[in-house]
């Protein structure tokens, strides 16, 4: 297992020497017409971009998103952001024994808990027809993807187990949300919540680094979901039509809006309950994220975030280890 310093815990200033993934590599070109090499290189913590400045093209044949890199360098300030100054970088050898799962970062709860705690939700729809086909989809090869698959390629819950951290959090909030209104329809609304980012598991991929698949370039994470729902309840004699409508419909409306990629916007309590309820997991755990990622640059404020449209506030470490 790799052992060294996360990257996330050194300061503008400090010297390092460490062993990263590259997760973005672009070949461009500067003002004054010089080719350069921009880098993203990452650890399990956080990633930074970087830049080649000579032999661009050399180094673009040793390098690619995926390529483990040793490198040498300093962190300094840009714009108010920490990156990387390199002095040198070269690909990882087999002697030095490391693999790019050692770079991707993993959700901090345990994966057992979790599962044990999925599994908890399953049995407590009490639909049988609900019932059956959450306990279809979610088995075999589709569990084993949908308990790996990272939520996000980088802007929430992006790591390894993602997508099931982020869909337990949105059980919980979907559970809060039946205990005040009883209108809700409880076991539609939380099949909603666990079968909602179903189609992640082939949108992304996340071998060595995270991307997008060729299908989920194509179709998409909510028609994937919705497709497969379609196909699943169809092979359940006696599915109710009427269900398998309002289940798809909250996949199809998830992201709440026709510009944030919804075919359709939530048109039902169930649909408007689970669109919020993501959002307040994805935005809570994104929020949290980018205020890690920049805690150690000195300042009390993150870098501008152009997903959230603004700066977050560093809160003083002191006091949060005072209050713990």
């Amino acid at each position: 297992m790799l052992d060294q310093k996360p990257l996330n815990e050194f300061s503008v200033g400090d010297e390092l020497l460490l062993f990263l993934i590259v997760s973005k590599c672009e070949v461009k070109t500067s003002k004054n017409g010089k080719l350069f090499l921009n880098l993203e290189l990452r650890d399990k913590s956080v990633a930074l971009p970087s830049k080649v400045w000579d032999n661009a093209e050399e180094y673009a044949k040793k390098l690619k998103e995926g390529t483990v890199v040793k490198v040498s360098g300093q962190v300094e300030d840009f714009n108010g952001a920490p990156q990387i100054k390199l002095d040198k970088i070269r690909p990882a050898q087999e002697s030095d024994n490391v693999k790019p799962e050692d770079f991707l970062p993993r959700s901090r709860r345990p994966l057992t808990k979790m599962i044990d705690e999925l599994n908890q939700v399953i049995d407590s729809v009490s639909d049988p027809y609900l019932n059956r086909l959450v306990k279809t989809i979610l088995s075999g090869e589709g569990l084993d993807k949908y308990s790996r698959t990272p939520a996000g390629k980088g802007w929430h819950h992006a790591y390894i187990h993602g997508l099931l951290e982020h869909t337990l959090e949105i059980v919980r909030i979907c559970e809060l949300m039946c205990s005040i209104h009883s209108d809700l329809k409880r076991d539609l609304l939380i099949c909603g919540a666990l079968l909602h980012d179903f189609g992640k598991t082939e949108e992304l991929t996340y071998d060595s680094v995270f991307d997008y698949s060729d299908k989920g370039k194509l179709i998409g994470h909510i028609m994937i979901g919705a497709l497969t729902v379609e196909k699943v309840a169809s092979s359940i004699p006696n599915f109710p039509e009427d269900l398998k409508i309002h289940l798809i419909h909250l996949i199809l409306s998830h992201q709440g809006k026709l510009e944030f990629a919804s075919p359709v916007e939530p048109k039902t309590l169930e649909a408007i309950a689970l669109y919020q309820a993501d959002e307040l997991s994805a935005k809570t755990n994104a929020y949290k994220y980018a205020i890690e990622a920049d805690k150690n640059k000195g300042g009390r404020w993150t870098r501008y975030l152009p997903l959230a449209e603004t700066t977050l506030f560093i809160p003083d470490q002191k006091l949060n280890e005072e209050d713990s």
